[in-house]
């Protein structure tokens, strides 16, 4: 995505944050800085602008997963839920 004018800005930064906040939620994650959840950002970005999110999900599920996965954090099970 290249733009070479300042007239969308705005809207590019609703869209950078609107992205950013769902790749979060989604990847379990809050460091952006990895270059895998930059990436998604930025790709979900391009869906919006172009009017094509009912897309990404279907195109980046597997990226999704995996960066999901990578993020897992087993919780730590109580005492009484492993006598069950």
């Amino acid at each position: 995505m290249r733009i070479f004018h300042t007239a969308d800005d705005d809207n590019l930064e609703n869209i950078l944050e609107s992205s950013t906040a769902a790749i979060k939620r989604w990847c379990g994650s809050e460091d952006i800085t990895k270059p895998e959840i930059r990436e998604l950002i930025i790709e979900r970005s391009r869906y919006v602008y172009n009017d094509s999110l009912e897309f990404f999900n279907e195109n980046f599920l597997s990226e999704l997963m995996a960066v999901s996965l990578s993020n897992y954090v087993e919780e730590d099970v109580s005492d009484e839920e492993t006598n069950v």
